[in-house]
């Protein structure tokens, strides 16, 4: 059973969401083999303002 986490910063639609999680299985059953209802995948979604890079958050970033 492949299990996959993916971390993103959050604002994107659910369509966006769905066609990461088509895509994303779609590859993993191509490349593995497994079937498609053994793929399991969560999504974490953070905020911008519980996320940095090189010392700046990026909820900074917009600003």
């Amino acid at each position: 059973m492949p299990l996959v986490h993916i971390d993103l910063i959050a604002g994107r639609s659910d369509q966006q969401l769905k066609n990461l999680v088509r895509d994303v299985t779609d590859a993993i059953v191509k490349n593995t083999g497994a079937p498609a209802e053994h793929v399991h995948i969560v999504l974490n979604e953070m905020q911008k303002n519980r996320y940095s890079v090189a010392r700046k958050m990026r909820s900074e970033e917009d600003k």
